[in-house]
């Protein structure tokens, strides 16, 4: 078979084999070398995501279990009530967490350091890796036949021998190409607690086989293939007990990043699926946790492929870090969203580097809004502050019911948060209001989209609409209290930034949109009782949001398509996560 086989010649070697006595082995490599040369089109003419991400909650086995790695733990810090009309909640969440990744400075040590392993790609922090090099063409190297073969403690080694199988069976494999190990181990053992174990504790405590991983000699042959991604169903990249740092050193040191933890391998085909993993853009970050997705089916595969082949994204995500304002201070004492810490434990010596969490906000930097955000879990009367009870009866008469919802952050699809960029330049409405009438943001309304619409074509079912403001580009700035960037507009001392109202979200729901997106600290604005009607309209509708991004203004107006994913953590109210653009 060559990589010309069409569709007839497909059918032609079917009926072939229907004629003759081929083999098992035979038949199972021409049908699957003719399907994979077809593309992804042979899975579909539609795309469709596949979630390839852990779920996080205390009860599974999402963190490291060694001391003195922390646990996960989700804090629901103000539910709907009389003293919150939103569910707020704030984590406290390591690198090393639930479907993760690896960057150089996880094994590469800094320059100045001068150390045997010291380099430049010792300052590639999950901060600085270019969005290009998140995505690329899955080529999974299926290795199930080494699962649980190995004695207790010890991981099967997967060798350049299993990639050349691959390529022997498919193509070679190159740079924009997402080398993914398939064992089905994270589908077979990420389990709740007690039986989670079998996940990661009971290797180390000898009690059962490990995982299947790379050896050294593996991650050689792949960087001198110039592949930069890669990807695991295994807990880690690192084969237990002995080589976990010699394989992670051998990959990092050619600039590779990877995923551990990926799960859903087995709905991927072998080669022309887009496979991505998007993260929170920790500060200085050697690891990190994040969401990763693949699309299979249609032309969409191949158009992203083709875009981080080439380099051509845009990071739409700021920095995360301590000094940076990346959450409300709220309106009034005591009323302010967790502020986002670095948390370091174990030292590492030889990268003079601390590991290091977060205690944080779920909707710090760029991140989700679900439904279950402003709406309660049912119907049940809710004990609003009577000022609040007023406002639901005055929505409710315009827009309808209120509704309620128990679509978490986990729960949102993440076909929602993905689709053709419309990006709506705002920005003229900025100084638009009266001081006197302060705080107040300016409203985006149906005319600013419609004017969009009339130069730039209709907004379609599917496209995720982004606002730009300008706000977070012109004042997202130290330090954490700078008061131009939320302070001086939530307490009327200067405007506060341009969002949408209700009216607009109908009118968006109408068309089919799913998700808004906004380069502004929120959608809802500095006004609470329209910001509160926004994100009613929205949930009620069962719509999404995507906050706090930057660079808006670099995204092309053409043929530019928009992705964000969020931590997959269970319950969650918010959802920290990462937007970029492939083009």
């Amino acid at each position: 078979m060559t990589s010309t086989c069409s569709r007839t010649t497909y059918y032609r070697v079917r009926r072939k084999i229907q004629r003759t006595r081929m083999s098992v082995v035979q038949l199972s490599l021409a049908l699957v070398a003719c399907v994979s040369s077809l593309g992804v089109s042979a899975f579909g003419d539609e795309p469709r995501f596949v979630d390839n991400s852990l779920l996080i909650a205390p009860e599974y086995p999402c963190t490291w279990p060694s001391h003195p790695f922390p646990r996960f733990a989700i804090i629901h810090s103000r539910t709907i009530g009389p003293e919150s009309v939103y569910n707020v909640d704030t984590l406290l969440i390591d690198g090393n967490t639930g479907t993760q990744l690896d960057v150089p400075p996880h094994s590469v040590a800094r320059p100045e350091l001068k150390r045997e392993k010291s380099g430049p790609l010792g300052l590639a922090y999950t901060d600085k890796i270019e969005p290009w090099q998140f995505g690329g063409e899955a080529c999974v190297v299926d290795v199930r036949d080494l699962l649980d073969r190995a004695p207790k403690g010890e991981s099967p080694l997967v060798t350049p021998q299993h990639v050349e199988r691959f390529e022997l069976q498919h193509r070679q494999v190159r740079f924009g190409d997402v080398v993914l190990f398939r064992s089905d181990y994270s589908d077979k053992y990420y389990q709740p607690l007690p039986e989670g174990r079998r996940y990661i504790a009971d290797i180390l405590d000898r009690k059962a086989p490990g995982y299947p991983d790379p050896n050294p000699e593996c991650m050689e042959f792949l960087g001198k293939r110039g592949v930069l991604t890669l990807g695991t169903d295994s807990a880690s990249m690192g084969p237990l007990p002995d080589l976990a740092e010699p394989t992670h050193y051998a990959g990092l040191k050619y600039g590779m990043i990877w995923t551990e933890g990926a799960t859903n391998l087995h709905e991927l085909p072998a080669t022309g699926a887009f496979y991505c993993l998007l993260f929170p853009k920790h500060a200085d970050g050697p690891y990190g946790e994040g969401r990763a997705f693949s699309i299979v089916g249609g032309s969409l595969p191949k158009r992203l492929i083709e875009a981080c082949r080439n380099k051509r994204a845009v990071d739409l995500s700021p920095t995360l870090k301590p000094k940076l304002p990346l959450t409300s201070p709220g309106i009034g004492t005591g009323n302010h969203r967790q502020v986002y810490l670095k948390i370091d434990f174990l030292y590492s010596d030889y990268l003079d580097m601390h590991h290091h969490g977060h205690l944080m906000d779920s909707m710090a930097g760029t991140h989700l809004v679900p439904p279950a955000f402003s709406l309660p879990a049912d119907d049940k009367p809710i004990p609003y502050a009577p000022e609040v009870r007023g406002w639901l009866e005055e929505y409710e008469k315009k827009y309808g019911k209120r509704g309620s919802s128990n679509q978490t952050a986990e729960q949102v699809p993440i076909d929602w948060t993905c689709g053709e960029a419309k990006v709506i330049d705002v920005r003229s409405l900025v100084g638009s209001t009266n001081p006197t009438q302060w705080p107040s943001s300016p409203e985006i309304t149906i005319k600013h989209v419609q004017d969009y619409e009339s130069k730039a074509g209709s907004v379609r079912a599917g496209d995720v609409v982004i606002f730009q403001t300008g706000h977070n580009d012109k004042f997202l700035r130290e330090p954490a209290d700078n008061p131009a960037m939320w302070i001086d507009p939530l307490r009327g001392k200067s405007e506060g930034w341009p969002a949408p109202g209700p009216d607009l979200i109908v009118y968006l729901k109408e068309k089919g949109v799913r998700c808004i997106a906004s380069d502004a600290p929120d959608l809802g604005g500095v006004d609470p009782k329209r910001a509160l009607m926004t994100y009613w309209a929205l949930g009620s509708r069962q719509m999404v949001g995507v906050e706090f991004l930057v660079n808006v203004d670099k995204i092309p107006a053409k043929q530019a398509y928009f992705m964000f994913a969020a931590v997959k953590v269970r319950d969650c109210h918010g959802g920290p996560g990462r937007a970029i653009v492939l083009y």
